[in-house]
């Protein structure tokens, strides 16, 4: 069954939602920390858990740049009315993927 455009606004809303939450949270993260300047006299448990701390985030930083990539290819998709095709057979990705998963590439079958 063919998604329908009322569909096709759901997901574009929810695909912007999505995208500036991640972009959120990216910022959020910081960048790397001041380790060392700050901690001049004081035991190493503070530089510890700092350098424990960025390298928690780095996997999570990871994670969400790739789930920002997916989010932006699907808006590009839109844009240019390819959204909802399986990126490798081709057919159309059923409206309940992507009910699931807006920035879906395959069809329930390629999933597999």
């Amino acid at each position: 069954m063919a998604v329908t455009k009322k569909e096709l606004d759901e997901f574009h809303k929810r695909l912007l939602k999505e995208q500036k939450e991640i972009v959120k949270q990216l910022a959020d993260l910081g960048g790397v920390p001041d380790m060392g300047s700050d901690t001049e006299g004081e035991t190493f448990d503070e530089e510890a858990d700092e350098a424990e701390e960025y390298q928690k985030n780095l996997g999570l930083r990871q994670a969400l740049k790739e789930r920002l990539l997916d989010v932006k290819n699907a808006l590009d998709k839109l844009f240019k009315n390819e959204y909802g095709r399986c990126e490798k057979c081709g057919m159309e990705i059923e409206a309940e993927v992507l009910k699931v998963d807006p920035e879906s590439r395959y069809c329930k079958h390629c999933k597999k």
